[in-house]
């Protein structure tokens, strides 16, 4: 049984050394996972979140190169990054984008005002197919520079997916600040089926969950997948979750060979089915 941090028997709260216990248990089948994006469907579309650590690996060496293999296997159409850009002195991207667009089909969502990096605060969104038609970068408060990307997509069919990409602070204060911003930005746009995909740093649920303000909104909370260490996953950092119960199918980790070495983190992938996001929910509800 692979470990789930959002299962909580009565007045229990997750178990770390338990969670590793059955993250070692699973080991053996850890890899299974691994090619590229096989189980999809032609209605589906399959989105990635990936911390990549600046491209450094658990063996502490700098190879982009590494991280866009990783990118490569998963094969998503939709795929948003962390630390994708240097984070002190001027901040520059470290991913070859013509290297993503020519062999994993994928382009940057742009960013005005930003020369040299691949997006804000670290955060890139790439797509495969369709038209930005708005892009918003958030400057998220706490002590950390911390940023998100908001952007709306639309997908081939004339779907409108807005996607925001996000990577929250540290502090359980300041994710508490970062995600009632989040929050209080879309609460002022129109609504469509949304995305949130990122590291946002928080493994427990419960009452010091940072993560309980999202709870109303993004219904369609999978249940979380253990991504931290990439090594020895234990702990559910990554989520990517939606407004819409209908929106994803289950979460899995990428968990390939090279995606333990790559990054410390190992991305965590979903396919998603846009335009069966509004069957369910009464007329009150899509206002």
């Amino acid at each position: 049984m692979v470990f789930d941090p959002t299962r909580r028997s009565s007045g229990q709260r997750p178990n770390l050394p338990a969670s590793i216990i059955s993250s070692l248990r699973n080991r053996k089948q850890r890899g299974l996972e691994g090619s590229a994006a096989s189980e999809r469907d032609a209605a589906a579309l399959l989105v990635a979140s990936y911390n990549v650590h600046k491209c450094v690996g658990v063996d502490g060496r700098f190879d982009p190169s590494r991280i866009a293999n990783v990118i490569r296997e998963i094969g998503p159409d939709v795929l948003a990054l962390q630390e994708a850009d240097s984070r002190f002195g001027e901040r520059r991207g470290l991913l070859d984008l013509g290297w993503m667009e020519r062999e994993a089909g994928l382009l940057p969502v742009p960013i005005g005002g930003v020369s040299k990096a691949h997006g804000w605060h670290g955060n890139v969104l790439f797509f495969r197919e369709g038209i930005v038609r708005d892009v918003h970068p958030l400057r998220l408060p706490g002590l950390e520079p911390r940023g998100a990307l908001m952007t709306e997509l639309e997908l081939k069919d004339g779907t409108v997916l807005r996607v925001i990409a996000a990577h929250l602070g540290l502090l359980n204060r300041s994710r508490q600040q970062q995600a009632r911003m989040i929050l209080d930005i879309l609460s002022s746009r129109d609504d469509h089926p949304t995305l949130l995909m990122g590291d946002l740093n928080e493994w427990r649920l419960g009452d010091r969950s940072s993560l309980n303000s999202l709870a109303k909104t993004f219904r369609g909370m999978p249940a979380a997948v253990p991504s931290f260490p990439s090594r020895l996953p234990v702990l559910a950092l990554d989520r990517i979750m939606s407004n819409r119960p209908g929106l994803i199918d289950a979460v899995k980790v990428h968990d390939s060979a090279l995606a333990r070495v790559a990054s410390d983190h190992l991305p965590i992938k979903a396919l998603i089915r846009p335009n069966m996001a509004d069957e369910g929910l009464s007329e009150t509800e899509r206002r």
